[in-house]
């Protein structure tokens, strides 16, 4: 008769998984390896979850440890799927087969969602609608007139990896660790998958049996979130909080300020979406101080930023038209689209936009203002020749 397996002691057995991990991987923050960690466990009760995060390792370079990092979630996930170039077809396919739900590990994601790669919509479609459990993909089965409609269970983990960035809709879904190369100082433990496989194999049946044990108490649970922490950064957090909660220790002060760095480092390097880019930096850098600006003095100033996309998006910089575009979409507090107006100079009436007409978009997109007030920069004097801005 087998002997009863011990129960195991959740926040131990995160420690040890935070361990394992710092053996072979560089993360750029403490937060990155708290994160990461419960991401794994989280793997092991889906079913207990409404919602499963998606884990990103991106970076700018090759050689930052992203596919490394990877290779370690492999060994600690359960019934690992290694997905490279794989179609959207095959992955809902594997999610609803017989053996059971895989955890998609993505390399090189870059290859599908990169500049040079074409929409992918399918698997963008996936990956949205996995991130939910009632999350499911239609697709028509059959020949010729005998087709029927048959939807797809799609909810699973995934963790992808690659250069660049990803779909804002598949970003703000994801817990995202900004890999980095590793500085000369920083040294790590080679990793060999003959050696050391079996121990992170070992951790994840530790996992699996620990999932076991609190799988009706995180269920049951709804974590407390941080204050800052709301609509869909906290639909992402929720299911790693509550693992947090179920280990105690530690863990659960740990996991909310590693959901805080994560959440504000998202905020303040919000260039996922171009447009809260747009807001920001007229926001923080060209309209400070001003009630009012001229198109192409606005335009001046944005593709005269240090650090910003402007001067250079697809190898022209921003125009009038693209901007009068980008701003169209969000719309002032009467609910009107943001458009430019008249705006009278010394030079003439232009076309301009006002603060008052962006203030609405300001308070509902762009991450908190700097703590330090800016300066005005000084009002720019149109000529005669800038009338048809």
């Amino acid at each position: 008769m087998t002997a009863t397996q011990p129960n195991e002691d959740g926040a131990q057995l995160l420690d040890e998984i935070e361990r394992f991990h710092r053996r072979f991987n560089i993360f750029p923050t403490e937060a990155a390896y708290v994160a990461v960690a419960l991401w794994d466990a989280h793997t092991h009760l889906l079913d207990s979850f409404d919602s499963t995060p998606r884990l990103a390792f991106l970076s700018p370079e090759p050689g930052s440890g992203k596919s490394r990092a990877l290779e370690i979630v492999e060994t600690l996930v359960p019934r690992p799927m290694v997905a490279v170039n794989a179609s959207a077809a095959a992955l809902f396919r594997s999610v609803s087969g017989p053996d059971g739900r895989p955890t998609i590990l993505f390399d090189e994601i870059d290859t599908v969602f990169g500049p040079k790669a074409g929409d992918n919509e399918e698997l963008r479609g996936f990956l949205n609608a996995g991130h939910r459990r009632s999350g499911v993909t239609y697709r028509c089965i059959g020949d010729g007139g005998n087709q029927t409609v048959q939807p797809f269970p799609s909810y699973t983990a995934v963790a992808v990896a690659g250069l660049g960035s990803l779909p804002d809709t598949i970003l703000t879904r994801s817990i995202v660790i900004r890999m980095r190369r590793r500085a000369r100082n920083e040294k790590v433990e080679p990793f060999r998958a003959r050696i050391h496989e079996k121990a992170g194999n070992a951790l994840r049946d530790r996992l699996a049996r620990w999932a076991e044990q609190i799988g009706s108490q995180v269920m049951d649970a709804w974590p407390e979130l941080p204050e800052e922490v709301t609509d869909r950064p906290a639909d992402v957090w929720e299911p790693l909080l509550a693992v947090a909660d179920a280990a105690g220790g530690d863990w659960p002060g740990r996991a909310r300020e590693a959901c805080v760095t994560l959440v504000r480092a998202s905020q303040a390097d919000d260039k996922n979406s171009l447009g809260v880019r747009l807001l920001t930096d007229l926001r923080d850098h060209v309209m400070v101080g001003i009630d009012r600006l001229p198109t192409i003095a606005v335009l001046d100033r944005l593709n005269a930023l240090d650090d910003a996309p402007w001067g250079d998006l697809q190898g022209k910089p921003l125009d009038a038209r693209r901007l009068a575009v980008m701003l169209h979409g969000y719309v002032t507090s009467d609910n009107e689209p943001i458009t430019s107006r008249n705006i009278r100079t010394s030079g003439g009436v232009l076309k301009g936009y006002y603060s008052a007409d962006l203030h609405d978009a300001w308070q509902r997109y762009c991450p908190p203002p700097p703590q330090s007030p800016l300066q005005a920069l000084p009002p720019l004097q149109p000529s005669s020749a800038d009338t048809a801005a």
